[in-house]
């Protein structure tokens, strides 16, 4: 895992609140991480990701990236860029999946998602801290579709952190966080999280 830490909330391209617990992920997952600062400035980020990735390939082998790119033209395109100029493979399998169809796949496969970061016209304070379940899903696309956003938040429209998945060993459980709120626009900041059992589903 390769992660970037912007010092700043307005990076294009790398998620800024809880960026830090994705230490949990990594260890849930059983892969090392690879990670870097960076001032989260437009277009000069993209040189700290080339440094990380080359610490990557020179530590561990890397020979590509996956993306999660949906429609970001932009952020697909400039790890493209950087990929090529390192000699590394670069898929994003979710291009031009429908988002709708996206986040109910999601939820189907066992992906437990907490949205972390809202910044759109009809996503509320009350969205924070929120589970993407099928019922969230449904007014989450609703609200899309009335607000005109993207629902998969390509956007910028919101950020999320996943605490369970099937690749994780474990699920990670957070114990302590608080809400910041703008009037338009906050952030859900974990303060406290740690690595717990996967609950045992029902035969």
């Amino acid at each position: 895992m390769v992660t970037l830490f912007p010092k700043s909330e307005a990076s294009y391209m790398f998620h800024f609140p809880n960026v830090e617990w994705t230490r949990l992920q990594a260890q849930a997952m059983g892969v090392p991480q690879v990670t870097a600062t960076t001032e989260g400035v437009k277009e000069e980020e993209l040189g700290d990701l080339e440094r990380a990735l080359a610490g990557a390939k020179e530590r561990f082998g890397l020979e590509g990236v996956y993306t999660g790119a949906l429609a970001s033209v932009y952020q697909k395109s400039r790890v493209e860029k950087v990929c090529k100029s390192l000699g590394l493979g670069c898929v994003s399998p979710l291009w031009g999946s429908d988002p709708e169809g996206h986040l109910r796949r999601l939820v189907r496969d066992g992906f437990v998602v907490l949205m972390v970061s809202v910044s759109a016209l009809g996503l509320d304070q009350s969205w924070l801290g929120r589970i993407l379940d099928e019922g969230a899903v449904d007014e989450l696309v609703a609200l899309g579709r009335k607000f005109r956003f993207h629902v998969g938040l390509e956007g910028g429209e919101g950020e999320t952190f996943v605490l369970d998945c099937p690749l994780f060993k474990s699920r990670v459980e957070v114990l302590e966080s608080a809400t910041h709120w703008r009037g338009d626009s906050g952030y859900l900041q974990i303060s406290k999280a740690r690595l717990a059992p996967k609950a045992r589903r029902n035969a």
